[in-house]
């Protein structure tokens, strides 16, 4: 079996239970985060949110993917998280069924995407708001700590905006 290379092969149940090809993205510029409810950094999906309404139409987008692997901060099931999100924070950006993001049960997506950029920690990942940025071609960009805002992501991604998407006459 082959490694895979880009984003578009990978596939995740979304929040609602369905499962998404995430080759719907194909040609985006997208941001993968891991996300929690009851962190320090819950209120970065304000952000993320400001982002995904003023890029979306530009060819960008945010996924979320909630999860509990750091104190706990996830405890809730996927409708009390969709409910929390969008009552908060507004976000109507796609967000995901909980996923573990390290160890042996780590979502397939994440474990392309640790292998892709590695962090301080490695292939691991610290906490809660770790952010991969993905370009339109599907490969990773770059990889944010949890302590970066998603307004300091916004030259990183105007960047990936610009580039040309796959198969554009260049």
């Amino acid at each position: 079996m082959t490694t895979p290379t880009t984003l578009s092969a990978f596939s995740a149940r979304g929040i609602d239970g369905a499962d998404v090809d995430l080759s719907a993205y194909a040609g985006q510029v997208v941001l993968v985060v891991n996300t929690a409810s009851q962190c320090g950094f819950t209120p970065q999906y304000q952000g993320l949110q400001a982002l995904f309404d003023e890029l979306a139409p530009r060819g960008f987008t945010v996924l979320g993917f909630p999860c509990d692997q750091f104190g706990h901060q996830e405890p809730g099931g996927e409708e009390e998280i969709a409910t929390f999100c969008e009552r908060n924070f507004g976000v109507s950006f796609p967000l995901f069924s909980k996923v573990e993001v390290n160890g042996p049960g780590t979502h397939p997506v994440f474990d392309w995407l640790k292998t892709e950029k590695g962090g301080v920690l490695g292939s691991r990942i610290k906490w809660n708001f770790t952010k991969f940025l993905v370009g339109r071609d599907g490969r990773v960009v770059r990889r944010y700590p949890p302590t970066a805002t998603p307004d300091k992501l916004r030259a990183d991604i105007e960047e990936a905006l610009a580039a040309p998407a796959p198969g554009a006459d260049a």
